[in-house]
């Protein structure tokens, strides 16, 4: 994972907000470096350009324990205000079995594991579940041996 992108997206403008040409884009690359730098596991990014008008992208990440989930929410929340993107609409506190992050353009998804593989939200777009999922998924111990 590129770790400048945090730093070049602070450059874009003399404000560090991002010009709206390249809003979804490059809040998508700071996402993804958050996450990365937080450890995030089994990330995978949706696009939804032309699937519906809800947002451009989707990110769905993994953390260990509903500590990390929260962590990186808030990480993730603290850059983002870093560069002018406004994602104050986040829910799933103070559980953080679930904390969906609303950054406009790129919806943030983060789980703890098995939360994840009880909802499979990636299959909704025709994504499959991370295969270290898998075994977490719902009716898993009822598939035939292979």
């Amino acid at each position: 994972m590129n770790t400048t992108a945090s730093a070049e997206i602070n450059t874009s403008t003399q404000t560090g907000h991002l010009a709206a040409a390249d809003m979804p884009e490059r809040t998508r690359d700071l996402v993804l470096t958050v996450l990365d730098e937080n450890k995030a596991e089994d990330v995978i990014t949706i696009d939804l350009r032309g699937k519906t008008t809800m947002a451009d992208y989707l990110v769905v990440a993994t953390g260990n324990s509903a500590r990390q989930v929260g962590a990186m929410a808030e990480q993730l929340i603290s850059k983002l205000r870093d560069i002018g993107v406004h994602a104050g609409n986040a829910e799933g506190y103070p559980q953080c079995d679930w904390v969906l992050v609303d950054a406009g353009d790129v919806i943030v998804h983060l789980f703890r594991p098995e939360v994840r593989a009880f909802y499979s939200i990636e299959k909704m777009w025709g994504v499959e579940l991370p295969a270290s999922l898998n075994s977490l998924a719902p009716g898993y111990d009822m598939l035939p041996a292979q």
